[in-house]
């Protein structure tokens, strides 16, 4: 094999006029760029400054920021800073704000479909596989036909697939299904019907009025999302006992929404920017939530937080009160209904797949780091 490379005349002639032509186009185009005016956005999130979550928030408006130069700047405000955390979608869909981040969930009241994208079991599906429905299997005509009911002018985008969500923090663990009856207990969407069946008395507080309630014993227990948010909110201080796993928001991801008309009148390019900005912060949250979630949890530890595996009993019922639940809820809303079928058909087709597929990691790491 020759030691230098060379290229066939074709593709030397191709590559020439290529580059002569990208050269004439950027030379056209620069100036056009540079005189165009700045679009400014201002964003909120539904999170507090402190939280990873208002960072993942920022990480998404850098993105778009780096890729459009000065033709477009979004700003995002901590939750609070224009309107509360759950009235961020009435807010973008007004143009109080020209867009927000968040999660679908908490628009739950709107329309009770909407919990879907976030709260239950989801047929087994995990988080990345409920965002391949979402954009492969339908899931995002259906949340447009929502919105579009509800008459909210937003487009929305979602991204970020969660990890398993915590079952919470308590201030005595707790190891039988009874254990949560009278609990004052905090959660969101369709959870909160989930443990309301269970017998809990839910309060579904905003993210950053979670920690005080604890505190000041208004609840017994809450859940929120991840080991960094919840020892950067100070969950830890307030409570010592965390169970892990759990079935009431296991398949979440993020939304990030824009004002519909703010966002129709961007130029191609710039939707396009927007576009693939979306799908980078998807894949930099996945990564950057290992990163930081691990580390975080192992620092819980050294701090003498007790975690504990949620009992099988509690995930058993946590799905009968699910099936409850949404049997309730399809009588009631047919698009409830409509949201449900297209997720049981997708689950059914893709968990197979998945399951047979993939390898036990555990065994691997067993091998690895058990005890021999």
């Amino acid at each position: 094999m020759s030691s230098t490379p060379s290229t066939p005349a074709p593709r030397r002639r191709f590559l020439k006029r290529a580059g002569a032509g990208a050269v004439a186009t950027g030379a056209l185009a620069a100036p056009a760029i540079s005189q165009a005016q700045t679009v400014s956005l201002r964003f909120q999130s539904t999170w507090p400054a402190k939280d990873i979550f208002h960072e993942y928030a920022n990480d998404f408006a850098k993105k778009v920021n780096d890729m459009a130069g000065s033709r477009l700047k979004i700003e995002v405000l901590p939750a609070g800073a224009v309107v509360p955390a759950f009235q961020l979608l009435e807010a973008v869909a007004k143009g109080t704000l020209d867009g927000g981040h968040g999660v679908v969930a908490y628009h739950y009241g709107k329309n009770s479909a909407l919990a879907l994208w976030g709260s239950g079991p989801a047929f087994g599906m995990d988080p990345n596989m409920v965002l391949a429905w979402h954009y492969y299997g339908g899931g995002e005509a259906l949340l447009q036909e929502i919105y579009k009911g509800l008459n909210l002018d937003v487009k929305s985008f979602l991204y970020g697939p969660m990890p398993t969500q915590p079952l919470g923090w308590f201030k005595k663990p707790i190891a039988r299904v009874d254990d949560l009856k009278g609990l004052k207990y905090r959660t969101v969407g369709l959870a909160v019907d989930v443990f309301t069946e269970l017998g809990a008395a839910v309060n579904p507080l905003p993210g950053g009025e979670i920690v005080p309630a604890l505190d000041r014993g208004l609840i017994d227990a809450a859940e929120f999302n991840n080991a960094s948010s919840d020892r950067v909110l100070g969950f830890a201080d307030v409570a010592k006992n965390c169970m892990l796993q759990s079935f009431h928001q296991s398949g979440e991801q993020f939304e990030i929404l824009f004002n519909g008309p703010k966002y129709n009148g961007l130029p191609n390019e710039l939707k396009k920017a927007i576009d693939v900005a979306v799908e980078a912060a998807s894949a930099d949250m996945s990564w950057k939530a290992i990163e930081r979630n691990s580390r975080d949890y192992a620092e819980l530890k050294k701090s003498g937080v007790n975690f504990y595996k949620t009992p099988d009993a509690i995930l058993r019922a946590q799905l009968d009160a699910w099936d409850k639940v949404i049997a309730k809820k399809s009588g009631e809303n047919p698009i409830f209904k409509k949201v449900l079928d297209s997720q049981r058909a997708y689950a059914q087709r893709v968990i197979p797949w998945q399951n047979d597929y993939m390898v036990d990691f555990k065994m691997a790491y067993n091998h690895y780091f058990g005890k021999k």
